[in-house]
């Protein structure tokens, strides 16, 4: 059993008692799952050898996206579909990130925030390159909702190949590989955008201090390859995997990260229900599609 699941299940009671206003019913079905998972067994799955007689059962895992034992096949499929689609060219990463202020509203109505955070930065790339007049893009949008601490820090990454398909002339248009968009206009935009999109949400309330400069990346990141890789870690099995979870004691879990900035491998010390509830502030609300495909890159443009 995961060593997540283990302690989940242990302080499940303090847990409900110092976080129960803050468990909203996706993380309390979550919960639920993972405390089931290849436990139940009344669920099992039947395997077969087609070569010869054997047969065996196995308990039947719980398939919740949260959840550190399962959906390993999920992650290499999709990492193998992403791959399959990768062009000759050079890609780029655009990273627009919310500021810290309006993580508040990630806790209150995470599904709204989400949607309206993948919505708001597939239509700032799409505008900034239709004014360009250089044919549309295509590209792949992943949501995050941590940092490497694992604290709440709600940002989208996308992935964009170094080109544009024009299907007017339907010609494939070699692009600039040193240069995508500008990241400051790119700021600006996110920025007015989302507080526009906040503004006229019937969920959403803006805070009062909201900084004047928002965070928007862009940068070269080769051929795609690494990029996607990076990225599938945390789609699915949770936000942190058992292996980085070293040290377990009655009152506290330390846990090692690496630090973006510096590329050196730290720890953080933090008490267990502290722990707990840092790791399911991330669960994601049903439905929510948190990998988008757009431009010439969607489904249904594979023979495009």
């Amino acid at each position: 059993m995961s060593q997540f699941i283990a302690l989940l299940g242990h302080y499940q009671a303090q847990l409900e008692q110092q976080y129960g206003g803050l468990l909203n019913q996706d993380i309390r079905r979550a919960i639920i799952d993972m405390l089931h998972c290849k436990q139940d067994e009344s669920r099992y799955s039947q395997w077969h050898c087609g070569h010869c007689q054997h047969d065996q059962q196995l308990p039947a895992s719980c398939g919740n996206r949260s959840c550190p034992q399962c959906l390993h096949q999920t992650t290499s499929n999709w990492l193998a579909k992403q791959t399959d689609k990768l062009l000759p060219v050079h890609y780029f990463m655009v990273t627009f990130t919310l500021p810290y202020q309006l993580k508040v509203l990630a806790r209150q109505h995470p599904k709204a925030l989400y949607q309206l955070m993948l919505q708001v930065t597939a239509g700032i790339l799409k505008d900034f390159a239709k004014r360009e007049n250089k044919g549309s893009l295509g590209f792949t949008s992943v949501l995050h909702t941590h940092n490497r601490r694992r604290e709440c820090h709600p940002h989208v990454h996308i992935i964009v190949p170094c080109g544009r398909y024009n299907a007017v002339k339907k010609q494939w248009c070699k692009s600039d590989k040193q240069y995508l968009f500008n990241e400051f206009s790119l700021a600006k935009v996110w920025r007015a955008r989302v507080i526009d999109a906040i503004n006229h949400s019937a969920e959403l309330t803006m805070p009062t201090d909201t900084p004047k400069k928002w965070m928007v990346d862009c940068r070269k990141v080769g051929f795609g390859a690494s990029a996607f890789k990076y990225l599938s870690r945390y789609l699915y099995r949770g936000v942190l995997p058992d292996k980085d979870i070293i040290n377990i004691t009655e009152e506290v879990v330390t846990f090692r990260y690496k630090e973006s900035s510096t590329n050196m491998t730290k720890e953080r010390t933090l008490p267990v229900l502290e722990f707990l509830w840092l790791i399911l502030q991330h669960v994601l609300p049903k439905g929510l599609q948190r990998v988008r495909d757009y431009g010439f890159l969607r489904g249904n443009a594979k023979q495009l």
